[in-house]
């Protein structure tokens, strides 16, 4: 399952997921990663959440990301959930062209039973439709 965090930007987004990754972690049985642009809340992070700063694995394109997320998915059996904060800047796309990237990300969540929930960078009332139902928080 596909879970989003939207909201513009500077309205509490991050603080949101940060929360949600550690809440995850104190009841999950298996693996939690969170995704983002740098380090910079690694101190925020439980210390059983592996961090991962995409930028250290040189991303350049959405479908490098996807490929990335699969990959992450294929080496940890164990792992039940994924955060993705500052979905669009990790992931290279932009709200007008995300579609097909969260498409697959919708796919491989579903297909491999990973719990992944994303901050994005738009308003829920921009969100695509067929994207609504996953809203998790609105800010």
């Amino acid at each position: 399952m596909v879970h989003i965090i939207c909201g513009e930007k500077g309205k509490g987004k991050t603080k949101v997921i940060l929360e949600k990754a550690n809440e995850a972690i104190k009841t999950s049985g298996g693996n939690v990663v969170f995704l983002d642009k740098d380090s910079a809340h690694m101190y925020e992070l439980n210390n059983k959440i592996r961090l991962i700063n995409v930028k250290d694995f040189l991303v350049e394109d959405s479908g490098e990301f996807v490929g990335f997320i699969c990959g992450i998915i294929s080496q940890d059996h164990d792992l039940e959930a994924i955060f993705l904060d500052s979905f669009l800047k990790i992931s290279f796309t932009d709200k007008e062209n995300m579609k097909p990237v969260l498409d697959k990300i919708i796919q491989v969540a579903d297909k491999y039973s990973v719990d992944v929930t994303l901050s994005l960078s738009v308003k829920s009332e921009d969100m695509p439709e067929e994207y609504r139902h996953n809203v998790l928080v609105s800010l």
